[in-house]
């Protein structure tokens, strides 16, 4: 006696060829999962940067003071600037998830942004600002990278 699974409900059965073909729909490899990745990168960047833009706003003796500097801003400016483009790294973050056609190409505009910003912040948080450097560059990346389905056939 041989006993055969039944379909579980809601899963379509092997033979039904529905299951292959949402699968082929979406790109898959390195790109397809680097960008969900990136999405995730840039909703919590954007989270951060602004919660790094509000220290800066609200206490000037979280970050170190320097000496000169040739692109000299108060922390105030620095965390208005931080602040700003925290929202708009977040809210692009958001998009990219949700698969939105602008967030794409807003992303790699936004993370290329970001990574400008954090490379003049360098002085007041060298470590912190670094990390969010390849962050950024990953990112941009992964968006820069990725092959739409239509393009590959």
């Amino acid at each position: 006696m041989s006993q055969h699974a039944e379909p579980t409900p809601g899963r379509p059965s092997q033979g039904d060829g529905t299951w292959s073909s949402r699968s082929a729909d979406r790109p898959g490899g390195w790109a397809a999962g680097g960008v969900v990745f990136a999405g995730v990168l840039l909703v919590l960047n954007g989270a951060l940067a602004v919660l790094q833009g509000i220290a800066a706003i609200a206490e000037d003796d979280v970050y170190a003071r320097i000496g000169t500097y040739v692109y000299e801003m108060s922390l105030t400016g620095w965390g208005i600037v931080h602040v700003v483009l925290g929202a708009l790294v977040l809210v692009t973050g958001y998009g990219l998830l949700k698969d939105m056609a602008w967030a794409r190409v807003a992303g790699i505009v936004i993370a290329s942004l970001s990574l400008v910003a954090q490379f003049l912040f360098l002085p007041y948080a060298p470590v912190w600002s670094v990390i969010m450097m390849a962050i950024d560059v990953f990112v941009i990346w992964a968006l820069a990278s990725r092959q739409d389905a239509t393009s590959r056939v």
